[in-house]
C-alpha cells in the first residue's frame, strides 16, 4: 500500500533520509510492477533512449515524496532533466533514476532498478537501489552500513575478496565493447564473465557475488550515485578512468568510463 503523506525529515539526519529513500523506492517498485502487469507503451526520447509510463510515474512519486519530506534538499530526476526542467543543486541534493534499465524492463527482462542517491559536495553519501523484478532493495551510506531487504528479512552485505581462481566479472549487456573490455581485463585472472543490465551489477559486487564491473562508456550521475554509496558502505570502490573515486556535479552530469570493485579486486 502506498502512503499518501511523508513525515518531515531533517536534511542532516542521514538515518531518517535513508529510511525515507528506502520507503519511496519500495513504493516506486510497486508502481513499476503494477504498470508492467497491466501493459504499457515504450517511447523514444530525443537522446534515443527509451522511456515508459513506468519511468514517469515512478519519478513523480519519488520526487513528490522527497520534496514534501525535506523541501530544503533539491531533488533532481532523470525524466525532469530530460524534459528541460532545471533544478539548482546546491551543496546537498538528491539524484533520482526512477527506472534504470528501461530496455530490460520494456523487453520483459528482470535487470532494472530504482535509484535514489544523496550527494553532499562532490560525494555520494547514501543511497537506495530497488530491484522490482527480484523483490530486493539495497540501502546504505557513510556510517550507516549496507543492507539487502527481501522476503527473508534484512541482511547486512559486504563485498568479497576475489578467490585465487580469478575474478567474477560483470559487463554491460547493452553497452559492451569487447576490445575495450579485453584491454581492461588484461593481466587479470578471470574466473567468469556475465553480462547484465542496469545498476543490478553494482549490487552484485556490493553483496559479494561478483568482484569487478568495468563500464566502458558514458553514463549519467543518477545512474551511479545511489549504487556508489551502497557499494562503498559495503567495502567496495567506484573509481573513474583515472582510478580516483567518482565525484558529482560534473558538467551535464555526465560520467566517463569507470570501474567498480569489491575488496582488493
Amino acid at each position: 500500500m502506498i502512503l499518501s503523506s511523508v513525515p518531515q525529515v531533517s536534511p542532516d539526519d542521514d538515518r531518517a533520509l535513508l529510511a525515507l529513500a528506502l520507503r519511496l523506492a519500495s513504493e516506486a517498485a510497486e508502481i513499476i510492477n503494477e504498470i508492467r502487469a497491466r501493459g504499457f507503451q515504450t517511447e523514444i526520447k530525443a537522446d534515443a533512449s527509451p522511456v515508459t509510463e513506468a519511468d514517469r510515474a515512478s519519478e513523480r512519486h519519488i520526487l513528490r515524496g522527497l520534496r514534501d519530506a525535506c523541501p530544503s534538499l533539491p531533488a533532481i530526476g532523470e525524466e525532469e532533466m530530460s524534459a528541460g526542467v532545471e533544478v539548482e543543486a546546491g551543496h546537498a541534493y538528491w539524484l533520482v533514476d526512477p527506472l534504470d534499465g528501461t530496455r530490460d524492463f520494456s523487453s520483459g527482462g528482470a535487470d532494472f532498478t530504482v535509484n535514489i542517491g544523496l550527494v553532499r559536495g562532490e560525494h555520494a553519501v547514501l543511497g537506495v537501489v530497488a530491484l522490482p523484478a527480484h523483490g530486493q532493495i539495497y540501502a546504505g551510506g557513510q556510517g550507516l552500513g549496507a543492507n539487502r531487504y527481501d522476503a527473508s528479512g534484512v541482511q547486512p552485505i559486504h563485498t568479497a575478496k576475489p578467490s585465487e581462481e580469478g575474478l567474477r566479472v560483470l559487463a554491460s549487456r547493452h553497452y559492451g565493447n569487447s576490445e575495450l573490455l579485453d584491454a581492461w581485463l588484461a593481466g587479470r585472472k578471470v574466473l567468469s564473465l556475465e553480462k547484465m543490465g542496469s545498476s543490478v551489477k553494482f549490487m552484485r559486487v556490493a553483496e559479494g557475488t561478483a568482484d569487478f564491473y568495468p563500464r566502458l562508456g558514458p553514463t549519467m550521475e543518477w545512474d551511479t550515485c545511489a549504487p556508489q554509496a551502497i557499494l562503498e558502505a559495503a567495502g567496495g570502490h567506484l573509481l573513474d578512468e583515472h582510478s580516483a573515486p567518482m565525484r558529482y556535479g560534473k558538467p551535464g552530469r555526465l560520467n566517463a568510463s569507470f570501474y567498480c570493485t569489491g575488496s582488493e579486486a
